[in-house]
């Protein structure tokens, strides 16, 4: 069985077991945190929502939440002697999926 869940203006496809990064929550570790914005849940029959399946939602438990790895924007002009240096770290909350309820 799996499902198709959006948080954080983003899809994820997960299934009971997985763990997911998604975008931070603002949530202690060990808490338990429902989605349910579920698009698509498919457990031997496909069950497409209009946009959301009635009654369906996805549990999970806070594994942690941290940082990712820092990306370096480097703004260039040539000629003019304009040059940025620029870093981020985008923080995020990793999921572990334990129920999907259809």
């Amino acid at each position: 069985m799996y499902a198709i869940i959006a948080t954080g203006g983003k899809q994820y496809t997960v299934s009971e077991g997985d763990v997911i990064r998604v975008e931070k929550l603002g949530l202690n570790a060990d808490d338990t945190v429902t989605f349910d914005q579920v698009l698509f849940v498919n457990n031997g029959e496909a069950k497409v929502g209009n946009p959301t399946v009635e009654g369906a939602t996805v549990t999970g438990k806070v594994v942690e939440e941290g940082r990712a790895k820092k990306v370096t924007v480097y703004r260039y002009k040539p000629k003019t002697g304009y040059h940025k240096k620029n870093g981020h770290r985008q923080s995020y909350t990793e999921v572990k999926i334990e129920k999907i309820n259809a």
